[in-house]
């Protein structure tokens, strides 16, 4: 709102500005200490936790205690641990090529592919072809079926960081599975975090994924095919969508080959860094 609009409106300097002003994203971590896990809060400057009492973070209001933790004396987990992980495929022109998809395009990843962000992805031994896809992921809030994109937009948590590694020989190749179970589902393929972030407008931010700090694919999420509640929406009229379930939206671009020894970032603005390092098994 401009100052003639507010003097028109009939409201103070510091009224527009509050009007004007964006809602403050909220930062939810998962954390281990002392051998539990807890979910927080986390500070501004991400070198402190509130943990909330309770550690609901479905609930529209929760509390956290007035004890803080130094981000350095636990360990973060991956932000969610998902009922289920469902992926589209092919939601960015820029990777999808020819084949644009005519409805969103779904698969199956295993939860035990999970992997926090600092933790290694490890390359399965007889693996050859193993690629990065950097995503944004959705985080479900409450029960879908049959919603509509508008009830799916509504039942959005959160966002935050996903990996979506592939082998691509044991994906496309001469000698490919039936399915994508150990193509996409290998245990580490899911690296996922750091945070889980609410109050964000996840419709326009910018994706950049970076092999050993260089930069491989950057691109912004207005730029899916199909957006966050089209793709929910979609999913629900099969799948019943639960709390905490976890949708990786699809990857921007080309992706490549990583090999032991690389590290590879994901970092979506507004949410963080999900980083990796790769190993051999």
């Amino acid at each position: 709102m401009t100052r003639r609009e507010a003097i028109a409106a009939g409201l103070s300097p510091l009224a527009a500005q509050a009007q004007n002003a964006k809602p403050k994203a909220t930062k939810i971590v998962r954390f281990e200490r002392s051998g539990r896990t807890s979910f927080g809060i986390l500070s501004e400057a991400g070198d402190s936790i509130a943990p909330i009492v309770g550690d609901n973070i479905f609930q529209e209001n929760y509390a956290t205690s007035r004890i803080f933790l130094p981000t350095s004396a636990v360990k973060l987990l991956c932000p969610i641990a998902p009922p289920k992980i469902i992926a589209v495929g092919r939601n960015y022109r820029s990777h999808a090529g020819e084949n644009v998809p005519k409805r969103p395009e779904m698969f199956y990843k295993p939860t035990s592919c999970l992997q926090s962000s600092g933790e290694p992805i490890i390359l399965p031994g007889d693996s050859g072809n193993v690629h990065f896809e950097g995503e944004l992921v959705v985080v479900v809030g409450k029960r879908l079926k049959n919603a509509s994109v508008e009830e799916a937009k509504a039942a959005i948590l959160g966002v935050t960081c996903g990996n979506d590694v592939s082998e691509r020989d044991w994906q496309n190749g001469s000698d490919k599975d039936m399915q994508w179970w150990r193509a996409k589902g290998a245990d580490t393929f899911g690296p996922l975090g750091p945070a889980l972030v609410k109050g964000l407008d996840y419709s326009n931010l910018m994706l950049t994924t970076r092999l050993n700090g260089q930069v491989k694919q950057q691109q912004s999420t207005k730029d899916l095919i199909f957006d966050c509640p089209t793709c929910l929406s979609f999913i629900s009229k099969y799948v019943t969508l639960e709390p905490g379930d976890a949708v990786y939206t699809g990857t921007p671009g080309a992706t490549a080959k990583m090999k032991a020894g690389d590290v590879v970032e994901v970092e979506i603005e507004g949410v963080g860094i999900l980083k990796n390092p790769v190993k051999a098994a």
